[in-house]
């Protein structure tokens, strides 16, 4: 199979699967070894971007995805039905954050950081497909364990959950001392 051939079979492949697509997968297709594949997707992706085509390949982990490029989101909209924006509060956000950076975790887990019920903001991520149940803690009631799932790493824009941002160590100081006010004022209330 030539170079051409091999990509065209992958971008069909792509394509046609609308989802992401593990490159052991596609490398099987176009009986070539993983990194080859990698090699022949990143070239295609630099492609499309060189040619400025309004489809792009995204790398999610070891996966890949054809999607259109945002830049065409108002043009698309003109066409098709406006789909759904899902709107993340600061109540979803901050247990979206929650659960990014400390997963597997629990709800309860979740509510001892927040200091509130988190039900609802949960029940929201999953909807949005942004969180998952990922397992189960092997402790007396089973508690589900929850991560983030691909869709969230879409929308987000990174390959994999170790792209996240850190949290620098003056951050994590300036967030006692505000938690260590705020107990601090409602013991003298």
């Amino acid at each position: 199979m030539s170079r051409a051939e091999m990509e065209a079979v992958i971008e069909a492949i792509l394509f046609t699967m609308g989802d992401s697509v593990e490159v052991s997968r596609i490398a099987k297709v176009i009986e070539q070894d993983t990194e080859t594949t990698k090699k022949l997707i990143h070239n295609m992706m630099d492609k499309y971007e060189e040619e400025d085509r309004g489809i792009r390949i995204i790398e999610l982990e070891n996966a890949f995805q054809m999607c259109t490029k945002k830049e065409m989101y108002e043009y698309l909209i003109q066409i098709a039905k406006q789909p759904r924006r899902y709107v993340l509060t600061d109540v979803v956000l901050e247990t979206l954050s929650i659960i990014a950076y400390k997963q597997p975790i629990t709800k309860i887990e979740i509510e001892r950081i927040r200091g509130v019920k988190s039900d609802h903001a949960v029940n929201k991520l999953i909807e949005y497909n942004l969180v998952a149940e990922v397992g189960r803690l092997d402790t007396p009631g089973r508690p589900i364990l929850f991560g983030t799932t691909e869709e969230f790493l879409r929308r987000f824009g990174v390959q994999s959950v170790d792209e996240l941002p850190g949290i620098s160590p003056e951050k994590v100081e300036d967030f006692k001392a505000e938690a260590e006010d705020e107990i601090q004022l409602k013991l003298n209330l």
